[in-house]
């Protein structure tokens, strides 16, 4: 089963089938033990997804950021390597931070810019990165539909991983946020899933 941005191309593919489609179904598995989500936030190397899901896991909506890297996982390494740090030290060391910067720019190569000012300014990175995280997590939900705010929220994708950004959701949306077991996997599991329903 092929998915993903080339999954049209992939010869050795029995099927192929979209991203909405197969974290729908991963979190089938992924998420927490009697807890069905009814939005994903997905946020993925190239791209952020909201993904709304009825109470039988299917699809019923959903919005995606894929204009931009601002807000994906890309976004955050670049920032990782200006701050000389790791992607993996980027969400414990924005926990520590005292005084958030304010990061407005919404176009990656305006923010690259806007935190190479803060360094240069003497800005301690841990309030850079949980700017950082801050101003994600609120472009991430300004792509949710207000209709569709009900239910439990998930976070699937490596980006899940982020416990600052993590935290800046669920401080953006007042609520709590559950963070799907193996997130960065959540895709392949969904498209294994349907793979075995096919077969």
């Amino acid at each position: 089963m092929a998915t993903g941005y080339s999954r049209k191309v992939l010869e050795v593919a029995d099927d192929d089938i979209s991203e909405i489609t197969i974290h729908a179904y991963g979190v089938r598995i992924t998420a927490p033990k009697d807890y069905r989500p009814g939005m994903i936030i997905d946020i993925g190397g190239q791209d952020s997804k909201i993904i709304y899901l009825d109470s039988k896991y299917a699809v019923k909506n959903f919005s995606m950021n894929d204009k931009c890297a601002a807000g994906t996982g890309k976004f955050m390494e670049v920032i990782a390597q200006i701050l000389e740090t790791t992607i993996d030290n980027v969400g414990p060391l924005s926990l520590e931070a005292t005084n958030p910067c304010d990061i407005n720019s919404t176009c990656v190569v305006f923010a690259q810019s806007e935190v190479i000012s803060l360094v240069a300014r003497k800005y301690d990175r841990r309030d850079i990165l949980a700017g950082m995280h801050i101003s994600m997590a609120r472009r991430i939900v300004k792509m949710m539909k207000k209709s569709e705010k009900d239910g439990d929220i998930l976070m699937t994708g490596g980006g899940s991983l982020n416990t600052g950004l993590h935290k800046a959701f669920e401080e953006e949306l007042m609520r709590d946020v559950y963070v799907a077991l193996y997130p960065q996997f959540n895709g392949a599991i969904g498209a294994a899933l349907i793979a075995i329903e096919r077969g």
